[in-house]
């Protein structure tokens, strides 16, 4: 049983999901803001692989992935600083990125080399579900690592069940379909969490694009095992110099 799966049987409810860049805001910036998240209380973190093509995300989440490779981040680098970091960190940590990158590194490679240094598990939000089911399910699982898959309010109940079965660790529901970091009606976002939950899905569910403070990470909990908040917390750390503190104060501002 992975630590995902740990998780999820020990807390049900108001699961903080933080995504932070590597390499932001600055090349050695990743595991200080790491430790940072798991001191004041996040309980999984989700490590974006900067992308020159980052079609999910929004303005902030770009820009931090710009700063990140001009930073010089690269899937080897991050390995590499995170060789050790399960001597520091022991909650969940999914790594959040795009296809292209990962083929050029080598998708089996890939997954080792998560697996090797204690990774719980991917997001590829341009993988589809075909070609997940047909050629990559088996060597994620061959390296235990944990499948999400993104579902939206325009997904239909066949697909998101389809989705619930290939997904293992969580399900990450895009609380509408525009990018990250963008304004919601919560009252359109509330009803389509109550239609998630009468489906009675496999996988817990986490709440992903327009949580930002304390009120709309509450209001998410309601309808749902957690939420996921990035572009919030990118700004949050990207205006100062002490990145750790930062980190440790933002996530006290949620669940305090």
């Amino acid at each position: 049983m992975n630590r995902l799966d740990k998780l999820f049987q020990q807390k049900q409810k108001n699961i903080l999901n933080i995504y932070c860049t590597a390499g932001y805001p600055h090349l050695d910036s990743t595991l200080h803001i790491m430790k940072a998240l798991q001191e004041s209380g996040a309980a999984i973190i989700e490590l974006g692989i900067p992308y020159s093509d980052p079609l999910a995300d929004g303005e902030t989440i770009q820009n931090s992935s710009s700063i990140a490779l001009k930073n010089g981040m690269t899937i080897k680098k991050l390995f590499e600083q995170l060789n050790d970091f399960r001597n520091e960190v022991s909650i969940p940590v999914v790594l959040m990125g795009y296809l292209n990158p990962i083929l050029q590194y080598g998708f089996e490679n890939f997954c080792a080399d998560a697996a090797k240094i204690g990774i719980d598990g991917l997001i590829l939000p341009d993988l589809p579900a075909h070609e997940f089911e047909n050629e990559y399910r088996s060597i994620l699982e061959k390296y235990h690592l944990s499948f999400i898959f993104l579902v939206t309010p325009e997904t239909s109940e066949e697909r998101v069940r389809k989705l619930d079965t290939l997904s293992s660790g969580f399900l990450y529901a895009v609380s509408s379909s525009s990018t990250t970091g963008n304004e919601k009606d919560f009252g359109a976002v509330v009803k389509y969490l109550q239609k998630l939950q009468s489906y009675h899905l496999k996988n817990p569910v986490l709440v992903g694009f327009g949580i930002k403070d304390k009120q709309t990470f509450s209001d998410a909990c309601c309808y749902a095992n957690g939420a996921i908040i990035g572009s919030a917390f990118i700004k949050a750390i990207g205006k100062t110099e002490f990145v750790a503190e930062a980190a440790q104060l933002f996530v006290e501002s949620i669940i305090n």
